[in-house]
């Protein structure tokens, strides 16, 4: 169980109509919406791995301090919400180690993980991962083994494997999928939860757990349990992304985490068997 940690007005689909310059001026729901979740958790009994945008720790230290004092791990998910194709290596280096010492002082706990926003590790962003290692990370999470118009490897690995780096190893584990028909669908929540069928996640999931014998990689956003939310001027594509049946996510996240036993990503890691070592330029299927 996963948590990507940042507010509504962050969000990739919205980032050419919402200034950086204006965040601190907008209404902040991050912390209610997190706590709440916090709660959820706390009533099913699971622990999760929250991806900490360090623009929201630097300002809600208590918020990252009640995570961690709940049990959960922390991670990273950068600090200022830049997909990593819009970034130069130096500027990527930058920001995500700028977020770890943030999570770090806020948490109390070193963070050893990452993910990108959007899942923006793709073909052309493979050098991110030298980065990571060079910086401490010890596992990332931003590959999505999907075709997508934002992010996406198809062809990647579809359960966690090794990167081998010149500046060492690191875990990479890909938000989950199922294939079928020699095609990866994407079962592991965000918009896709949403928008899909609920039976389509917990059918993918069951079949990725069963048949495959793996576990799998679920992730939300805490803004996706909050239907009251202002609602922002967007286009179609992104208000539908965005808005469509928010007021079914809490209800459905319940109803998943009865069904299913969820952990943090260091115990995923800690109890799979992971492939073997890959080179970044040569993540395969």
């Amino acid at each position: 169980m996963t948590v990507d940690v940042e507010d509504y007005f962050h969000v990739s689909n919205f980032e050419h109509l919402v200034a950086r310059e204006s965040w601190t001026t907008r209404e902040s729901r991050v912390e209610a919406n997190t706590d709440r979740l916090l709660e959820l958790f706390a009533a099913a009994g699971i622990k999760a791995t929250f991806f900490v945008l360090a623009w929201v720790a630097e300002r809600s230290p208590a918020l990252v301090a009640r995570i961690g004092a709940a049990g959960h791990e922390l991670a990273s998910h950068g600090y200022a919400h830049r997909q990593i194709h819009d970034q130069s290596r130096e500027a990527f280096r930058d920001d995500v180690r700028r977020a770890r010492a943030i999570i770090e002082d806020a948490a109390g706990q070193p963070v050893g993980g990452y993910r990108a926003p959007s899942f923006t590790v793709t073909r052309r962003t493979l050098w991110a991962l030298d980065v990571l290692v060079e910086e401490g990370y010890t596992y990332d999470s931003s590959i999505f083994p999907i075709h997508h118009d934002r992010y996406g490897i198809p062809d990647a690995d579809r359960h966690a494997f090794v990167v081998s780096t010149p500046a060492g190893r690191l875990v990479e584990v890909p938000a989950s999928t199922v294939r079928l028909a020699g095609t990866n669908f994407p079962i592991g929540g965000g918009g896709y939860f949403r928008l899909l069928p609920f039976w389509w996640t917990t059918w993918g999931i069951a079949r990725v757990n069963h048949v495959e014998g793996r576990p799998t990689v679920f992730y939300l956003h805490p803004w996706e349990i909050d239907p009251d939310q202002p609602r922002l001027s967007a286009p179609l594509t992104a208000r539908i992304r965005h808005y469509r049946n928010l007021h079914r996510t809490e209800s459905r996240l319940t109803a998943l985490m009865r069904r299913f036993e969820f952990g943090t990503m260091a115990q995923l890691i800690a109890a799979v068997e992971l492939a073997a070592p890959q080179s970044p330029s040569l993540v395969r299927a």
